[in-house]
């Protein structure tokens, strides 16, 4: 397989309008932006996107406007995994069938505990519904937030059985450890961790490059830490990127990255949200640019 995606990748954030809509035009200017300032591709629908909170149809609609747009679908890996299977089968068909390099595969997420006999049936079942040999699925690991974790086990089971389909990972673990694991103990397999705390480390051992929240408002010191990493002074451009990092993760995420925004463009519409999501009130606001400006950004 050539051509694989690599690189800086944003799970991008869904504008709404204020009847909570989803915001096309928004959304669409944002992930040209992003391209524009450096991101070698895009993740619409991970968890910054709010994605959970987006009906099936929002979702197909927003991804339609993206190619139609001008977006080059070969830069985009599309968060699909639902918890009903007929659910991700449609979406994974309906990214595939737009051209999109890959798709973003959480395991079914609603119920807990289950063997890795059972999350490797749902996903086999979707790639095999799906039956189409352009599919390219990225398992999602996020275990803290989907309360469902993709183990080595499972990795091993579905690389035996659809290798030239199941070819990557995000890693949202936060656990070093389990990075390093993937990249020592299954060769071939794409890891991009989903932060870029550890992009540096990471990188060295293999890493294809990171897809991570703050690329949404760090995209340039991102692209710069990936093109660098190899060179002197790589140390300092992780740092850069860490502390811009860690600024944002002082308050909620998603919340945060869109009051960063809302200031950057002089608009006030991205600070709509989608419950369960609110904004932060006036002293998590300040407590937000105070960390930023104490990090350079």
């Amino acid at each position: 397989m050539t051509n694989l995606p690599a690189g800086v990748f944003s799970p991008v954030l869904t504008p709404f309008h204020e009847d909570l809509t989803p915001d096309r035009e928004r959304f669409v200017a944002l992930c040209q932006k992003l391209i524009d300032e450096g991101c070698d591709g895009l993740v619409p629908f991970g968890t910054t996107s709010e994605a959970n909170s987006l009906s099936i149809e929002e979702r197909e609609d927003l991804l339609e406007a993206l190619v139609e747009g001008g977006m080059d679908a070969g830069g985009l890996i599309v968060g699909t995994g639902l918890a009903a299977i007929p659910d991700t089968v449609r979406l994974t068909r309906h990214a595939v069938g737009l051209g999109c390099a890959g798709v973003l595969m959480l395991p079914p997420f609603y119920y807990k505990g289950m063997s890795d006999e059972g999350l490797f049936a749902a996903y086999a079942e979707v790639i095999e519904r799906v039956a189409d040999d352009r599919l390219r699925v990225y398992l999602y690991h996020i275990p803290k937030v989907s309360g469902v974790a993709i183990t080595p086990g499972l990795i091993g089971k579905l690389r035996d059985a659809f290798p030239d389909t199941v070819i990557g990972i995000k890693d949202s673990s936060g656990d070093w450890d389990n990075t390093r694991m993937l990249l020592e103990d299954f060769p071939g397999l794409q890891v991009f961790p989903g932060s870029e705390l550890i992009m540096l480390d990471a990188m060295r051992l293999g890493a294809v490059g990171c897809i991570t929240a703050t690329a949404n408002v760090n995209a340039q010191g991102l692209a710069r830490l990936y093109a660098g990493w190899k060179e002197e002074g790589a140390e300092a451009l992780q740092e850069a990127a860490s502390s811009v990092r860690r600024a944002v993760q002082s308050q909620a995420m998603v919340p945060a990255l869109k009051a960063i925004i809302a200031r950057r463009d002089g608009d006030d519409g991205w600070l709509t949200l989608r419950p369960p999501f609110v904004g932060l009130d006036e002293s998590q606001t300040n407590a937000l640019f105070a960390a930023l400006e104490e990090a350079g950004f």
